[in-house]
């Protein structure tokens, strides 16, 4: 049966009752190009969400890093050189709460100069390939909203001196989103309301953009993946890449110690034997304020949404599926009057896989700290915490001209 042949779909159906036939033909061919098999997760939304028991898990610190930097800097340095790491940058944001109505990535974060939020991601990225000698392919993931956009700001500023032709821009796959019972919303006459499928289907995007056969072709084995909001975070950083091969992991993930016991950031640990991140809210006081017998905070490290995973692994993931998360939203939609409504509370589902996840699949995962004042500096704000203001802090900080 077709979805819009199911009398419980009442959005679509009486969507379908005002358009002209021209209209439901069109309507008809994008609902038909959806996996309609994700509404069955509702039904599995609480199975999905539990959480196995967590324990702490040790990182590679500060001071161990320093002492293994040449050791590190080496293997990173060796796998750049050959061509065996590529970066993905998570870019399908707007700039909503920073007054943007554009990609996030062209903000403007300098005070006295230009400096696009863009820009001095490629800039960090150049440094690496400045010592590598070698550049690195950058796939860039954009959204059905800003991609075009996106596209354009690279074109317009020449994607600020970093080659061409080893930057790739995929669009992140998208799901129906429905209400309580279902029922799948529409965002006007002729558009099913969709969102992004969360930030662990940045890989499978990749797959079904066809960039599969780029990643191979490249030879790459390990991807370096990383949020557009960070404007200080190392890319394809050696010595990172380094540490994890090293230490024979199959992914690593960049920590930075908690500033607080409550700070709202996701830890890295174990659950249930394996690498995984404990979200703040599902941490106990007891977790969130043991300590270990030196006074360092047991689970101590925070995740800042930088990693490094093995591509071979990559692959054998997204052929077994990863598990979609139910999450309640506001989402607006237009009733079966035909009246746009903006809902006050959560009045629906949104389907998303999540990183989390995808480190919870790999075999083991290396924490591996940096220091936050030289890179955790992430912009979700305009003022106050995370902020713009608090980043262009840090960055003068790190002796970055504004």
């Amino acid at each position: 049966m077709k979805i819009w042949e199911d009398e419980r779909q009442c959005y679509i159906r009486a969507a379908m009752e005002k358009n002209s036939e021209a209209e439901n033909e069109a309507l008809k061919a994008q609902l038909d190009a959806i996996d309609w098999s994700v509404l069955e997760q509702i039904e599995r939304k609480e199975t999905v969400n539990e959480r196995g028991v967590f324990a702490p898990l040790e990182a590679v610190e500060t001071e161990e890093i320093e002492r293994r930097r040449d050791e590190f800097r080496e293997l990173g340095i060796k796998a750049i050189r050959e061509g065996k790491v590529g970066a993905v940058l998570l870019a399908g944001g707007q700039g909503t709460r920073l007054g943007l109505d554009r990609p996030k990535g062209t903000l403007n974060i300098g005070i006295h100069r230009e400096l696009f939020l863009f820009q001095q991601l490629i800039r960090n990225l150049m440094d690496v390939t400045d010592e590598a000698g070698a550049y690195v392919p950058l796939y860039i993931m954009t959204s059905n909203i800003n991609h075009d956009d996106t596209q354009a700001f690279f074109e317009e500023h020449s994607y600020f001196g970093y080659p061409k032709e080893y930057v790739k821009f995929f669009v992140q796959e998208m799901e129906p989103a429905c209400d309580h019972q279902g029922r799948v919303y529409m965002e006007s006459r002729t558009r099913v309301a969709m969102s992004p499928n969360g930030n662990g289907g940045w890989f499978g995007s990749m797959v079904n953009a066809g960039l599969l056969s780029d990643i191979r072709s490249h030879g790459i084995e390990w991807i370096n993946v990383f949020a557009v909001d960070n404007c200080l975070q190392r890319i394809a950083d050696p010595l990172f890449i380094g540490a994890t091969i090293a230490y024979g992991c199959e992914s690593g993930a960049k920590v930075v110690r908690k500033a607080a016991p409550d700070e709202k950031v996701g830890v890295l640990c174990t659950e249930d034997g394996k690498p995984s991140i404990a979200e703040y809210y599902e941490m106990t006081q007891e977790m969130a304020t043991a300590r270990k017998a030196n006074g360092d905070l047991l689970y101590g490290f925070g995740v800042i949404l930088n990693y490094v995973f093995s591509e071979k692994r990559l692959e054998e993931i997204a052929d077994a599926h990863m598990p979609i998360h139910v999450v309640e939203k506001k989402i607006p939609y237009m009733d079966e009057s035909g009246s746009l409504v903006k809902p006050d509370a959560p009045n629906g589902y949104k389907f998303e896989t999540l990183v989390l996840d995808m480190v919870h699949m790999m075999a083991d995962c290396v924490p591996y700290e940096v220091d936050r004042k030289r890179e955790f500096a992430p912009i979700k704000n305009l003022h106050g915490v995370d902020s713009l203001d608090s980043a262009r802090e840090l960055m003068q900080g790190c002796g970055i001209e504004l």
